[in-house]
């Protein structure tokens, strides 16, 4: 009685066509779990910075203190940019004569817009990798097994008598790469999900801070209006 194929020897007399699909996989799904635990990690980090610098906001400390101390940082992300950027143009505004609260708050909504977009692209970072190696690994998977299958018929043409044993090998090592296909999909489209819903929620935050903060700069320019 002869014994199973192993799955190495299968995919290495699988056919030249096969095995650059089954690499083009394995290679993919490295990548894949690559930016997993990244995005994962960053996430993390995000969302404990912004616990933290909320707290901190709402804690009492003055503004243009808190301002002075960020300003400098060359290495600010996240809600902290959103801050500068929002303070540093509420602060330019109202140094100019004869400026209105409102122009000033127009200002400085447009400048918070425009940083809370650049950090909705820094969250959605590798999101779109996952996202196609999800949708399109499993039909990658599916041309290798359906090749596989093909030339495996084709060698019955050849044969006096075809049997089971004889085209077991070839399908085998050619569904081979639809397992690998979607061994790649499946992380990829969970990973997708999740980390699309955090950003979401992040970026509900951001949004929420800067209006916000919006309104505790317009008191303010009121305020220093009377």
């Amino acid at each position: 009685m002869s014994e199973p194929l192993s799955i190495y020897a299968l995919v290495a007399n699988a056919s030249l066509l096969v095995q650059i699909i089954m690499a083009l996989l394995a290679a993919v799904s490295v990548a894949s779990w690559v930016m997993i635990f990244q995005r994962w990690r960053a996430l993390d980090r995000i969302q404990l910075e912004l616990n933290e610098f909320e707290d901190y906001f709402w804690s009492g400390i003055d503004l243009r203190e808190l301002h002075r101390d960020l300003q400098d940082d060359s290495s600010l992300t996240g809600i902290e940019t959103v801050f500068v950027a929002g303070f540093t143009e509420f602060q330019r505004l109202s140094e100019q004569p004869n400026t209105d609260p409102d122009s000033i708050m127009q200002g400085v909504q447009r400048v918070m817009r425009v940083e809370v977009s650049r950090e909705e692209e820094r969250l959605e970072k590798h999101l779109a990798f996952l996202a196609t190696v999800g949708s399109t690994s499993p039909y990658v998977g599916l041309f290798g097994t359906v090749w596989g299958i093909m030339n495996s018929f084709r060698s019955l043409a050849n044969m006096s008598q075809a049997t089971l044993a004889s085209v077991a090998p070839g399908i085998s090592e050619a569904l081979i790469a639809t397992a690998m296909g979607l061994f790649a999909a499946i992380p990829a489209v969970i990973g997708y999900n999740r980390f699309s819903a955090r950003v979401e929620v992040l970026m509900k935050r951001y949004e929420a801070f800067a209006d916000e903060l919006t309104s505790v700069l317009f008191r303010h320019s009121h305020a220093g209006k009377t």
